[in-house]
């Protein structure tokens, strides 16, 4: 189960961005704000305010771990909103350095300094469902030019976010149901950094796409935003056998309970354990072992009673506007380094086609002829590109607009600027994640931005 492709930076170099002031915001006063939770005290950085790792539920720990969120005690005094909370338990990968915290239910909140009642957009990170934090995404950008308040959440991952035993009440859905309480929270107290709560966008890129699409299914969250922005991410993304790496098996997304509980009691016995008690009992460095063995959320759930992509289909979603898109080359950089660290080559696409589409290869092979798209490897990731991305959400977005206003895009800027410091192996055009760069400045860097790209970016 572990896999590669939803990985928001592909840079494992890139540093978590931790927001420093700069010139004369030193110098200004800080912003204080009093939350349901207690009194926090923020950042002057430019033009916006900036607090961080504000507690949003209790942390999930000993005999929290595995449970649906809980709210977080009130605090005392004036709580230090000027440094992220810890990210949540994940192997070195977008963060080099990784964590082993479960004690990481913490969000950010970057507004105009002189914000009232201004839209709010409650970001959830991409990363695979096993990697990521929302500290990575600096938001000032998006704030100043938006004129809009933002919210970069954490939530829990991989084994901590998505495990499943049998009897376990929220089994494969731990993640999702963290989610709700940020947005929870935002509807209490986003009002006092000047934002308001009848207007939230929930928006999200790759897994964090598929968890807003899964919270547009998701009756627990009725209610809870208004608006809804899915990136490179849907209801129903999947992929078939051999796509982005040799011997991947096909799957969805979003998988049953009863494999996810199923799941669940095989690794228990790994581990030495015959229920979630003993399982509670364990060190969070123990379970960093199977970290990746889940990261698929599950229905037939009380947060998602339905398989999403069945569910928008049925028209069984909240009724809110959506953006919805991907970008034009999102395979790239996986197919880049297919054949072992380098693109794929001609005999493997001739072998790995074979193998994946059987008595369809023929059909394949002549709806992408080689010599249009100029290499077998560059010929692989449109193929990728189109099953895997494109045509899901596009399949999403037709079923939620049968029902509510979609507005459909793609990003095709041919050269973004990269997401990882190494010379690519092969051309990258608009990979995967190369979107965000419009929005965020990514673990502490500005991006590079042509003029023509810096106008697409502001428009």
């Amino acid at each position: 189960m572990r896999r590669r492709w939803l990985m928001t930076l592909v840079s494992a170099g890139a540093a978590a961005a931790v927001l420093v002031p700069g010139g004369s915001a030193a110098a200004a006063v800080d912003p204080v704000v009093r939350t349901g939770g207690g009194v926090v005290r923020g950042q002057v950085l430019g033009t916006t305010h900036v607090f961080q790792g504000i507690p949003y539920a209790a942390p999930p720990v000993g005999g929290l771990r595995w449970r649906n969120p809980r709210p977080h005690t009130r605090w005392s005094g004036v709580r230090d909103a000027t440094r992220p909370g810890q990210a949540c338990a994940q192997l070195p990968g977008e963060l080099p350095e990784g964590s082993t915290s479960e004690d990481c239910l913490y969000l950010n909140v970057t507004a105009p300094a002189t914000a009232k009642h201004r839209p709010v957009v409650v970001w959830v990170h991409g990363g695979g469902f096993f990697m990521g934090a929302g500290a990575n995404y600096d938001a000032r950008r998006l704030v100043e030019r938006g004129d809009v308040v933002v919210v970069t959440i954490n939530y829990r991952l991989g084994v901590f976010g998505f495990f499943g035993m049998p009897g376990l009440a929220g089994s494969g859905t731990f993640g999702l149901a963290d989610q709700q309480a940020a947005l929870r929270w935002v509807r209490a107290n986003i009002g006092a950094f000047g934002g308001d709560p009848h207007n939230v966008t929930i928006a999200g890129q790759s897994a964090g796409a598929m968890s807003v699409c899964a919270q547009l299914t998701s009756p627990p969250a009725a209610g809870l935003f208004h608006k809804a922005v899915l990136q490179s991410g849907s209801c129903a993304t999947e992929y078939l056998d051999n796509f982005e790496y040799r011997g991947e098996r096909a799957a969805t997304i979003f998988q049953p309970l009863s494999s996810v509980t199923e799941h669940g009691q095989e690794v228990a016995a790994d581990l030495g354990c015959a229920d979630v008690a003993c399982l509670r009992k364990l060190p969070a460095t123990d379970l960093m072992a199977v970290q990746q063995e889940f990261i698929l959320p599950a229905y037939d759930t009380p947060a998602l009673p339905r398989y999403p992509g069945d569910a928008v289909r049925d028209g069984r979603f909240h009724r809110v506007p959506v953006l919805s898109g991907t970008t034009r080359d999102e395979a790239r950089p996986w197919i880049a380094a297919y054949d072992h660290g380098a693109p794929m080559s001609e005999q493997t696409f001739d072998e790995v086609l074979d193998e994946t589409f059987g008595t369809s290869a023929g059909e394949v092979r002549s709806t992408y002829p080689t010599r249009e798209y100029g290499s077998a490897a560059l010929t692989w990731a449109a193929i990728v590109t189109d099953r895997m991305w494109t045509c899901p959400q596009y399949t999403t977005s037709g079923g939620l607009a049968a029902r509510t206003t979609v507005h459909q895009y793609e990003f095709a800027d041919p050269a973004p600027p990269p997401l990882s410091p190494a010379p690519p192996t092969m051309p990258l055009g608009a990979q995967h994640a190369s979107d965000l760069w419009s929005f965020f400045d990514l673990g502490g860097y500005q991006p590079p931005f042509t003029p023509a790209q810096q106008r697409l970016s502001t428009r």
